[in-house]
Protein backbone atom coordinates (compact mmCIF):
# COMPACT_ATOMS: atom_id res chain seq x y z
CA UNK A 1 0.00 0.00 0.00
CA UNK A 2 1.71 3.17 -1.24
CA UNK A 3 1.65 6.48 1.12
CA UNK A 4 -1.20 8.00 -0.63
CA UNK A 5 -4.02 5.25 0.06
CA UNK A 6 -2.45 4.93 3.35
CA UNK A 7 -3.05 8.18 4.19
CA UNK A 8 -6.69 8.30 2.56
CA UNK A 9 -6.94 4.89 4.61
CA UNK A 10 -6.33 6.08 7.81
CA UNK A 11 -8.67 8.83 6.89
CA UNK A 12 -11.84 6.23 6.42
CA UNK A 13 -10.91 4.68 9.96
CA UNK A 14 -10.77 8.15 11.44
CA UNK A 15 -14.11 8.33 10.45
CA UNK A 16 -16.63 11.44 10.42
CA UNK A 17 -15.20 14.72 11.97
CA UNK A 18 -15.46 18.29 11.72
CA UNK A 19 -12.51 17.89 9.22
CA UNK A 20 -13.62 14.42 7.26
CA UNK A 21 -16.57 14.04 5.45
CA UNK A 22 -17.95 10.93 3.72
CA UNK A 23 -20.14 11.29 0.18
CA UNK A 24 -21.34 8.03 -1.76
CA UNK A 25 -21.22 10.23 -4.93
CA UNK A 26 -20.71 13.43 -5.93
CA UNK A 27 -23.54 16.04 -5.55
CA UNK A 28 -24.46 19.77 -4.21
CA UNK A 29 -24.34 18.51 -0.56
CA UNK A 30 -20.57 17.56 -1.40
CA UNK A 31 -19.74 21.02 -2.82
CA UNK A 32 -21.72 23.11 0.62
CA UNK A 33 -18.84 20.27 2.67
CA UNK A 34 -15.89 21.88 0.64
CA UNK A 35 -17.07 25.57 1.02
CA UNK A 36 -18.09 24.45 5.02
CA UNK A 37 -14.39 22.90 5.29
CA UNK A 38 -13.06 26.71 3.41
CA UNK A 39 -14.85 28.76 5.92
CA UNK A 40 -13.42 26.57 9.07
CA UNK A 41 -10.11 25.15 9.73
CA UNK A 42 -10.10 23.47 6.33
CA UNK A 43 -11.12 19.43 5.50
CA UNK A 44 -11.08 16.27 3.55
CA UNK A 45 -13.43 14.94 1.49
CA UNK A 46 -13.84 11.13 0.16
CA UNK A 47 -16.52 10.46 -2.58
CA UNK A 48 -17.23 6.72 -2.95
CA UNK A 49 -17.06 6.29 0.80
CA UNK A 50 -20.48 5.62 2.66
CA UNK A 51 -21.16 7.34 6.12
CA UNK A 52 -20.52 3.99 7.71
CA UNK A 53 -17.40 3.74 6.08
CA UNK A 54 -17.36 0.80 3.94
CA UNK A 55 -15.90 1.65 0.46
CA UNK A 56 -18.39 1.89 -1.92
CA UNK A 57 -16.37 3.10 -4.71
CA UNK A 58 -17.25 6.03 -7.36
CA UNK A 59 -17.08 5.74 -11.45
CA UNK A 60 -14.74 7.98 -13.08
CA UNK A 61 -14.43 8.77 -16.38
CA UNK A 62 -12.08 10.91 -18.75
CA UNK A 63 -13.73 14.43 -17.64
CA UNK A 64 -15.36 13.61 -14.83
CA UNK A 65 -12.78 15.06 -12.25
CA UNK A 66 -12.46 18.47 -14.68
CA UNK A 67 -16.26 18.63 -15.07
CA UNK A 68 -16.52 18.24 -10.56
CA UNK A 69 -13.81 21.37 -10.62
CA UNK A 70 -15.92 23.35 -13.07
CA UNK A 71 -19.08 22.54 -10.64
CA UNK A 72 -17.09 23.73 -7.63
CA UNK A 73 -15.73 26.87 -9.09
CA UNK A 74 -19.47 27.95 -10.66
CA UNK A 75 -21.07 27.54 -7.57
CA UNK A 76 -18.32 28.89 -5.13
CA UNK A 77 -17.66 32.51 -4.36
CA UNK A 78 -14.77 33.57 -4.24
CA UNK A 79 -13.85 30.17 -6.13
CA UNK A 80 -12.29 27.74 -4.12
CA UNK A 81 -10.58 24.52 -6.18
CA UNK A 82 -9.23 21.46 -4.08
CA UNK A 83 -6.33 19.31 -4.10
CA UNK A 84 -7.58 16.16 -6.00
CA UNK A 85 -6.58 12.15 -5.55
CA UNK A 86 -7.45 9.53 -6.94
CA UNK A 87 -7.04 6.24 -5.64
CA UNK A 88 -7.95 2.40 -5.91
CA UNK A 89 -9.00 0.38 -2.21
CA UNK A 90 -9.69 -3.18 -3.00
CA UNK A 91 -10.11 -2.39 -6.30
CA UNK A 92 -12.92 0.66 -6.01
CA UNK A 93 -12.23 4.47 -6.95
CA UNK A 94 -11.96 6.54 -4.23
CA UNK A 95 -11.50 10.32 -4.88
CA UNK A 96 -10.21 12.58 -2.15
CA UNK A 97 -10.86 16.69 -2.44
CA UNK A 98 -8.60 18.24 0.10
CA UNK A 99 -9.30 22.05 0.86
CA UNK A 100 -7.26 24.16 3.28
CA UNK A 101 -8.98 26.75 5.17
CA UNK A 102 -9.59 29.77 3.02
CA UNK A 103 -7.39 32.92 3.79
CA UNK A 104 -10.40 35.38 2.69
CA UNK A 105 -13.82 34.14 4.52
CA UNK A 106 -16.58 34.30 3.81
CA UNK A 107 -16.67 31.62 1.10
CA UNK A 108 -20.33 31.28 -0.54
CA UNK A 109 -22.18 28.44 -2.33
CA UNK A 110 -24.72 29.50 -4.42
CA UNK A 111 -25.53 32.14 -2.31
CA UNK A 112 -25.39 30.56 1.08
CA UNK A 113 -22.59 30.64 3.77
CA UNK A 114 -21.94 27.02 5.53
CA UNK A 115 -19.28 26.42 8.25
CA UNK A 116 -17.89 22.80 9.77
CA UNK A 117 -19.33 22.29 13.20
CA UNK A 118 -20.01 18.96 15.10
CA UNK A 119 -19.37 16.98 12.39
CA UNK A 120 -21.90 18.41 9.66
CA UNK A 121 -22.44 21.13 7.50
CA UNK A 122 -24.83 24.56 9.26
CA UNK A 123 -25.65 27.48 7.63
CA UNK A 124 -24.12 30.41 8.98
CA UNK A 125 -25.98 33.51 10.37
CA UNK A 126 -26.38 36.96 9.17
CA UNK A 127 -23.30 37.31 12.41
CA UNK A 128 -21.26 34.47 11.68
CA UNK A 129 -20.97 36.17 8.30
CA UNK A 130 -19.90 39.34 9.78
CA UNK A 131 -17.14 37.66 11.92
CA UNK A 132 -15.56 35.87 9.30
CA UNK A 133 -15.52 38.67 7.10
CA UNK A 134 -13.98 41.07 9.87
CA UNK A 135 -11.74 37.95 10.51
CA UNK A 136 -9.99 38.23 7.46
CA UNK A 137 -8.91 41.48 7.78
CA UNK A 138 -7.99 41.18 11.75
CA UNK A 139 -10.92 43.84 12.13
CA UNK A 140 -13.47 43.40 14.67
CA UNK A 141 -16.54 45.00 14.87
CA UNK A 142 -15.80 47.00 18.11
CA UNK A 143 -13.62 48.82 15.94
CA UNK A 144 -15.94 50.05 13.54
CA UNK A 145 -17.45 53.39 13.58
CA UNK A 146 -20.94 53.88 15.80
CA UNK A 147 -23.42 54.99 13.81
CA UNK A 148 -24.33 58.82 13.93
CA UNK A 149 -21.81 58.97 17.00
CA UNK A 150 -20.42 62.41 17.97
CA UNK A 151 -17.07 62.88 20.45
CA UNK A 152 -19.24 64.74 21.98
CA UNK A 153 -21.65 61.54 23.17
CA UNK A 154 -17.79 60.55 25.41
CA UNK A 155 -18.37 60.96 28.96
CA UNK A 156 -14.77 62.58 29.50
CA UNK A 157 -14.48 62.02 33.07
CA UNK A 158 -14.97 58.62 32.74
CA UNK A 159 -11.67 58.57 29.86
CA UNK A 160 -9.79 60.19 32.40
CA UNK A 161 -10.60 57.98 35.08
CA UNK A 162 -9.69 54.67 32.47
CA UNK A 163 -6.53 56.68 31.57
CA UNK A 164 -5.61 57.41 34.92
CA UNK A 165 -5.97 53.74 36.06
CA UNK A 166 -4.21 52.30 32.79
CA UNK A 167 -1.07 54.39 33.64
CA UNK A 168 -1.38 53.52 37.19
CA UNK A 169 -0.95 49.91 36.07
CA UNK A 170 1.35 50.50 34.05
CA UNK A 171 1.32 47.88 30.94
CA UNK A 172 0.36 50.61 28.98
CA UNK A 173 1.17 54.74 28.89
CA UNK A 174 -1.47 57.04 27.71
CA UNK A 175 -1.38 60.61 27.22
CA UNK A 176 -3.33 62.82 29.27
CA UNK A 177 -4.94 64.23 26.04
CA UNK A 178 -8.16 62.93 25.84
CA UNK A 179 -8.25 62.70 22.12
CA UNK A 180 -4.39 61.54 21.82
CA UNK A 181 -5.41 58.99 23.88
CA UNK A 182 -8.68 57.71 21.90
CA UNK A 183 -7.15 57.85 18.58
CA UNK A 184 -4.08 55.75 20.41
CA UNK A 185 -6.30 52.92 21.53
CA UNK A 186 -7.99 53.55 17.91
CA UNK A 187 -11.55 54.21 19.72
CA UNK A 188 -11.83 56.73 17.27
CA UNK A 189 -11.82 56.64 13.15
CA UNK A 190 -12.14 59.85 11.46
CA UNK A 191 -13.39 61.49 14.71
CA UNK A 192 -15.87 59.40 14.90
CA UNK A 193 -16.60 57.04 17.93
CA UNK A 194 -16.21 53.25 17.61
CA UNK A 195 -18.63 50.72 19.05
CA UNK A 196 -15.63 50.03 21.57
CA UNK A 197 -15.87 53.62 22.62
CA UNK A 198 -18.97 54.14 23.07
CA UNK A 199 -19.49 51.15 24.82
CA UNK A 200 -16.96 52.10 27.04
CA UNK A 201 -17.29 55.77 27.61
CA UNK A 202 -20.98 56.88 26.48
CA UNK A 203 -22.46 60.06 28.38
CA UNK A 204 -25.71 57.48 27.57
CA UNK A 205 -24.92 53.90 28.38
CA UNK A 206 -25.93 51.43 25.15
CA UNK A 207 -29.17 49.06 26.04
CA UNK A 208 -26.53 46.06 26.43
CA UNK A 209 -27.84 44.83 29.90
CA UNK A 210 -26.79 42.68 32.50
CA UNK A 211 -29.97 40.99 33.87
CA UNK A 212 -29.03 39.33 37.16
CA UNK A 213 -31.64 37.45 39.16
CA UNK A 214 -31.66 35.70 42.59
CA UNK A 215 -33.98 32.36 42.42
CA UNK A 216 -35.54 30.58 45.01
CA UNK A 217 -36.17 27.76 42.22
CA UNK A 218 -36.50 27.75 38.98
CA UNK A 219 -39.31 30.10 38.56
CA UNK A 220 -39.75 32.27 42.21
CA UNK A 221 -37.44 35.41 41.90
CA UNK A 222 -36.15 36.67 45.45
CA UNK A 223 -34.89 39.39 43.78
CA UNK A 224 -34.02 41.06 40.56
CA UNK A 225 -31.63 44.05 39.12
CA UNK A 226 -30.54 45.16 35.41
CA UNK A 227 -27.60 46.98 35.15
CA UNK A 228 -27.46 49.46 32.14
CA UNK A 229 -23.85 51.00 32.59
CA UNK A 230 -21.02 51.63 30.16
CA UNK A 231 -18.65 48.23 30.75
CA UNK A 232 -16.38 49.09 33.00
CA UNK A 233 -18.58 50.32 35.43
CA UNK A 234 -21.44 47.58 34.08
CA UNK A 235 -18.84 44.79 35.71
CA UNK A 236 -18.06 46.46 39.18
CA UNK A 237 -21.62 46.88 39.69
CA UNK A 238 -22.54 43.31 38.43
CA UNK A 239 -19.53 42.12 40.74
CA UNK A 240 -21.25 44.17 43.69
CA UNK A 241 -24.56 42.82 42.96
CA UNK A 242 -23.29 39.31 43.01
CA UNK A 243 -21.48 39.74 46.31
CA UNK A 244 -24.30 40.92 47.80
CA UNK A 245 -26.55 37.42 46.92
CA UNK A 246 -23.34 34.97 48.16
CA UNK A 247 -22.37 33.92 51.65
CA UNK A 248 -18.76 34.99 52.94
CA UNK A 249 -17.35 33.51 55.64
CA UNK A 250 -14.00 33.88 57.81
CA UNK A 251 -11.14 32.01 58.38
CA UNK A 252 -8.75 32.52 61.41
CA UNK A 253 -4.93 31.59 61.21
CA UNK A 254 -3.24 33.51 64.48
CA UNK A 255 -3.83 36.41 64.46
CA UNK A 256 -4.95 36.75 60.51
CA UNK A 257 -8.36 36.47 59.28
CA UNK A 258 -9.23 35.73 56.08
CA UNK A 259 -12.26 35.73 53.99
CA UNK A 260 -13.42 33.18 52.23
CA UNK A 261 -16.33 33.03 49.72
CA UNK A 262 -18.42 30.05 49.13
CA UNK A 263 -17.79 30.60 45.36
CA UNK A 264 -13.85 31.10 44.42
CA UNK A 265 -14.26 35.20 43.89
CA UNK A 266 -11.69 34.95 41.20
CA UNK A 267 -13.80 32.37 39.41
CA UNK A 268 -16.77 34.19 39.25
CA UNK A 269 -14.86 37.53 38.57
CA UNK A 270 -13.25 36.16 35.44
CA UNK A 271 -16.53 34.56 33.85
CA UNK A 272 -18.03 37.79 34.60
CA UNK A 273 -15.42 39.58 32.57
CA UNK A 274 -15.13 36.95 29.99
CA UNK A 275 -19.21 37.18 29.64
CA UNK A 276 -18.60 41.15 28.54
CA UNK A 277 -15.60 40.77 26.60
CA UNK A 278 -16.75 38.09 24.04
CA UNK A 279 -20.64 38.32 24.31
CA UNK A 280 -21.68 39.15 20.24
CA UNK A 281 -22.77 42.75 20.74
CA UNK A 282 -25.02 42.74 17.62
CA UNK A 283 -27.39 40.13 19.73
CA UNK A 284 -30.05 42.03 21.65
CA UNK A 285 -30.12 39.47 23.94
CA UNK A 286 -28.47 40.54 27.95
CA UNK A 287 -25.93 38.86 30.16
CA UNK A 288 -28.01 36.97 32.63
CA UNK A 289 -27.02 35.95 35.77
CA UNK A 290 -28.65 33.49 38.02
CA UNK A 291 -27.77 32.75 41.23
CA UNK A 292 -29.36 30.00 43.13
CA UNK A 293 -29.37 28.49 46.16
CA UNK A 294 -26.72 25.74 45.04
CA UNK A 295 -25.33 27.13 42.09
CA UNK A 296 -24.63 30.58 39.80
CA UNK A 297 -25.26 30.27 36.06
CA UNK A 298 -23.81 33.09 33.64
CA UNK A 299 -25.01 33.15 30.08
CA UNK A 300 -23.39 35.69 27.63
CA UNK A 301 -25.24 36.15 24.33
CA UNK A 302 -23.62 34.48 20.92
CA UNK A 303 -21.45 31.64 20.45
CA UNK A 304 -18.02 30.66 20.66
CA UNK A 305 -16.18 32.65 18.11
CA UNK A 306 -13.99 31.34 15.07
CA UNK A 307 -12.99 27.83 15.78
CA UNK A 308 -13.43 27.75 19.50
CA UNK A 309 -14.90 24.50 20.74
CA UNK A 310 -15.83 23.36 24.29
CA UNK A 311 -13.87 20.40 23.58
CA UNK A 312 -10.96 22.49 23.03
CA UNK A 313 -11.86 24.90 25.97
CA UNK A 314 -11.40 22.33 28.48
CA UNK A 315 -7.89 21.30 26.96
CA UNK A 316 -5.54 24.05 28.83
CA UNK A 317 -3.74 24.78 25.21
CA UNK A 318 -6.26 26.68 23.72
CA UNK A 319 -5.73 30.03 21.73
CA UNK A 320 -8.15 33.08 22.61
CA UNK A 321 -9.91 34.35 19.66
CA UNK A 322 -11.24 37.84 20.10
CA UNK A 323 -14.64 38.68 18.54
CA UNK A 324 -14.15 42.07 20.10
CA UNK A 325 -10.74 43.30 20.32
CA UNK A 326 -10.86 46.81 21.20
CA UNK A 327 -13.03 45.49 24.59
CA UNK A 328 -10.40 43.63 25.34
CA UNK A 329 -7.92 45.42 25.04
CA UNK A 330 -9.62 47.81 27.56
CA UNK A 331 -9.83 45.46 30.14
CA UNK A 332 -6.46 44.08 29.88
CA UNK A 333 -4.94 47.59 29.93
CA UNK A 334 -7.12 48.72 33.09
CA UNK A 335 -6.33 44.76 34.87
CA UNK A 336 -9.56 43.14 34.84
CA UNK A 337 -8.50 40.67 32.74
CA UNK A 338 -4.57 39.16 33.43
CA UNK A 339 -3.87 38.20 30.03
CA UNK A 340 -5.48 36.68 26.47
CA UNK A 341 -6.64 33.28 26.96
CA UNK A 342 -5.95 32.82 30.09
CA UNK A 343 -9.29 33.02 32.00
CA UNK A 344 -10.36 29.55 32.06
CA UNK A 345 -7.37 27.87 32.99
CA UNK A 346 -7.34 30.48 35.93
CA UNK A 347 -11.14 29.22 37.23
CA UNK A 348 -10.56 25.89 36.39
CA UNK A 349 -7.85 26.09 39.02
CA UNK A 350 -9.19 27.97 41.41
CA UNK A 351 -12.05 25.82 41.30
CA UNK A 352 -10.47 22.87 42.19
CA UNK A 353 -8.20 24.44 45.16
CA UNK A 354 -11.54 25.27 46.48
CA UNK A 355 -12.75 21.49 46.62
CA UNK A 356 -16.26 22.48 46.93
CA UNK A 357 -17.93 23.64 43.61
CA UNK A 358 -17.92 22.12 40.52
CA UNK A 359 -17.53 24.07 36.66
CA UNK A 360 -19.25 23.36 33.37
CA UNK A 361 -19.62 25.31 30.20
CA UNK A 362 -22.66 25.03 27.40
CA UNK A 363 -22.34 25.93 24.42
CA UNK A 364 -26.23 26.86 23.45
CA UNK A 365 -28.02 27.81 19.83
CA UNK A 366 -27.49 31.70 20.48
CA UNK A 367 -24.94 32.01 23.41
CA UNK A 368 -22.78 30.38 25.81
CA UNK A 369 -23.43 29.04 29.64
CA UNK A 370 -20.92 28.61 32.39
CA UNK A 371 -22.32 27.02 35.94
CA UNK A 372 -20.86 27.45 38.80
CA UNK A 373 -22.73 24.38 41.11
CA UNK A 374 -22.01 23.08 44.72
CA UNK A 375 -21.27 20.03 45.58
CA UNK A 376 -24.24 18.61 47.65
CA UNK A 377 -22.05 17.16 50.52
CA UNK A 378 -20.59 20.74 51.08
CA UNK A 379 -23.71 22.43 51.12
CA UNK A 380 -23.35 23.41 54.44
CA UNK A 381 -19.78 23.69 55.21
CA UNK A 382 -19.03 27.07 56.05
CA UNK A 383 -18.94 26.92 59.39
CA UNK A 384 -19.41 30.39 60.75
CA UNK A 385 -20.33 31.96 57.46
CA UNK A 386 -22.22 35.16 57.20
CA UNK A 387 -24.92 36.33 54.70
CA UNK A 388 -23.49 37.91 51.55
CA UNK A 389 -25.68 40.88 51.92
CA UNK A 390 -24.53 44.56 53.11
CA UNK A 391 -25.96 42.95 57.17
CA UNK A 392 -23.40 40.97 56.99
CA UNK A 393 -22.36 41.29 60.68
CA UNK A 394 -18.54 41.98 59.78
CA UNK A 395 -16.96 42.99 62.81
CA UNK A 396 -15.45 46.69 62.86
CA UNK A 397 -11.98 48.19 62.71
CA UNK A 398 -9.59 48.84 60.08
CA UNK A 399 -9.43 44.96 58.60
CA UNK A 400 -13.07 45.04 59.01
CA UNK A 401 -13.33 48.28 56.42
CA UNK A 402 -11.23 46.33 53.93
CA UNK A 403 -13.28 43.19 54.17
CA UNK A 404 -16.28 44.89 53.59
CA UNK A 405 -15.08 46.30 50.95
CA UNK A 406 -13.37 43.57 49.30
CA UNK A 407 -16.68 41.54 49.64
CA UNK A 408 -18.70 43.96 48.44
CA UNK A 409 -16.97 45.65 45.64
CA UNK A 410 -18.53 49.21 45.02
CA UNK A 411 -20.11 49.68 48.58
CA UNK A 412 -20.32 53.20 49.76
CA UNK A 413 -19.74 54.71 52.89
CA UNK A 414 -22.52 54.80 54.34
CA UNK A 415 -23.09 51.02 53.99
CA UNK A 416 -19.96 50.05 55.64
CA UNK A 417 -21.04 52.14 58.43
CA UNK A 418 -24.38 50.45 58.68
CA UNK A 419 -22.82 47.26 57.85
CA UNK A 420 -19.84 47.71 60.81
CA UNK A 421 -22.00 49.43 63.36
CA UNK A 422 -19.43 52.13 63.58
CA UNK A 423 -19.92 56.05 63.30
CA UNK A 424 -19.24 58.22 60.15
CA UNK A 425 -16.22 60.14 61.96
CA UNK A 426 -14.38 56.69 62.30
CA UNK A 427 -15.52 55.06 59.15
CA UNK A 428 -14.04 58.68 57.65
CA UNK A 429 -10.52 58.07 59.88
CA UNK A 430 -9.94 54.22 58.55
CA UNK A 431 -11.24 55.15 54.93
CA UNK A 432 -8.50 57.79 55.12
CA UNK A 433 -6.24 55.31 56.27
CA UNK A 434 -6.44 52.96 53.90
CA UNK A 435 -6.65 55.21 50.81
CA UNK A 436 -3.19 56.41 51.89
CA UNK A 437 -1.47 52.76 52.58
CA UNK A 438 -3.11 52.45 48.99
CA UNK A 439 -5.21 49.67 49.62
CA UNK A 440 -8.59 51.33 48.59
CA UNK A 441 -9.71 53.63 46.09
CA UNK A 442 -13.04 55.53 45.41
CA UNK A 443 -14.33 54.99 41.90
CA UNK A 444 -17.32 57.22 40.00
CA UNK A 445 -19.02 60.22 41.12
CA UNK A 446 -19.43 61.46 44.18
CA UNK A 447 -23.31 60.15 44.76
CA UNK A 448 -22.95 57.46 42.53
CA UNK A 449 -19.61 55.81 42.92
CA UNK A 450 -17.97 53.51 45.65
CA UNK A 451 -15.20 51.81 47.00
CA UNK A 452 -13.01 49.31 45.79
CA UNK A 453 -9.90 47.22 47.05
CA UNK A 454 -6.96 48.35 44.94
CA UNK A 455 -6.13 44.49 44.88
CA UNK A 456 -9.73 43.25 43.90
CA UNK A 457 -9.93 46.38 41.29
CA UNK A 458 -6.04 46.07 39.90
CA UNK A 459 -5.04 42.78 40.49
CA UNK A 460 -5.84 40.87 37.01
CA UNK A 461 -7.68 37.97 38.74
CA UNK A 462 -9.94 38.00 35.45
Amino acid sequence: MNNVVKDIDNLIREGESDRIEFKSSFDREAIETLSAFANTTGGSLLVGVQDNRVVKGVTVGKETIQNWINQIKMATTPSIIPDITQVDINGKKVVCFLIPSFPVKPVACRGKYFRRFNGANHCMSLNEVADAYLKTFQLSWDAYEYAGARLEQIDTHKLELFIAKVNRIERFHLDENALYALEKLRLIRNLTPTNAAMLLFSREPLPCNIHIGRFADATTIIDDIQITETLPDAFHKAMQSIAKHINISFRISGLEREEVWEYPQVAIREALANAIVHRDYQNPSDIQIKIFDDSITIYSPGRLYGNLTIKVLNSDAYQSELRNKLIAEAFYLTGIIEKYGSGLTRIRRVVAEAANVMFSMQELPNGFLVVFQKMKQNLNSLDGGINGGINGGINGGINGVLSCIKGHPGIKGIEIATALNISPRTLERLLKRLKDENKIEFIGARKTGGYYSVESSEGGEG
